[in-house]
């Protein structure tokens, strides 16, 4: 496994480009996630976060640009680069026929985790989530919060320096919500990690991330700080919504779209 230093930066995105076809979901975007950061990734539907992620996990090649997870290059290094991450797509990927048991006991082979050391990480997941008695189940069986906080455990099992979610909190309740952003808050905290996080759930974003970047039309619009992004915009009530709606400049879509509603 690759060493990990302090100085190393978790994630760099440096000029990246996705096109499909003639059409492109990402122009020329550059990033960083620093030691200690949970970067929150912020855009509309079709806007490139989703592109973003895939490729920085790998699973999907740029069109143009480098993406380096502790300076490995996820596509032309996938193996020590995937060992440095760990992964929450929006929909979920499991092994329904499996329970939750099999399929982290699964993973911690995968990962090559000593069996006492992967049952005892996820026997405290699992209870800190409040599933444990369901982890004998078959996945196929579980709501699609438990699911989720599966999928939650199985990213934390090796205890990644860097962590991707792509919309984790998902069908969640706010029980689960409170933990996990406690979780991820004391994660990098407390070590040289980093979280590139997607959300639409700007109180989310707001409260949990150290620095925002809003992607539109697969540019990034701007970037910063909570405090930096609205300094932008004095006096406006509405929070980081506020902010999206003025950097992507939808206020007048919402305005027009509820006038129009008003009158059905």
């Amino acid at each position: 496994m690759p060493s990990v230093g302090d100085r190393a930066l978790p994630l760099r995105i440096d000029g990246l480009s996705v096109r499909y076809g003639p059409l492109p979901a990402v122009s020329g975007l550059r990033l960083e996630v620093r030691p200690g950061e949970i970067y929150g990734l912020l855009g509309s539907n079709g806007a490139g976060k989703s592109s973003t992620l895939r490729c920085v996990v790998g699973l999907q090649t740029p069109s143009a640009g480098t993406v380096e997870i502790f300076g490995e290059d996820p596509v032309r290094r996938p193996e020590p680069a995937r060992t440095l991450l760990g992964y929450v797509p929006e929909s979920p990927l499991l092994f329904d026929a499996l329970s939750p048991h099999e399929f982290l006991e699964f993973l911690a082979g995968v990962r090559r985790l000593p069996a006492e050391l992967a049952d005892a990480r996820s026997r405290a997941y699992l209870a800190a989530f409040g599933i444990e008695a369901e982890a004998g189940r078959p996945l196929a069986t579980l709501s699609l919060g438990t699911r989720q906080k599966v999928l939650l455990v199985a990213a934390l099992l090796h205890q990644p320096p860097l962590l991707v979610l792509d919309e984790p909190f998902n069908n969640l309740d706010p029980r689960t919500v409170r933990i996990a952003k406690e979780l991820l808050a004391a994660y990098v905290r407390d070590a040289p990690r980093g979280i590139l996080l997607s959300t639409h759930t700007m109180e989310i974003a707001q409260a949990l991330c150290h620095r925002i970047g809003i992607l539109d039309e697969g540019e990034l619009k701007a970037e910063g700080t909570y405090a930096e992004l609205a300094a932008g915009r004095p006096g406006a009530p509405g929070g980081l919504e506020e902010v999206y709606l003025g950097v992507t400049r939808s206020e007048a879509v919402v305005r027009d779209a509820i006038r129009n509603l008003r009158g059905v």
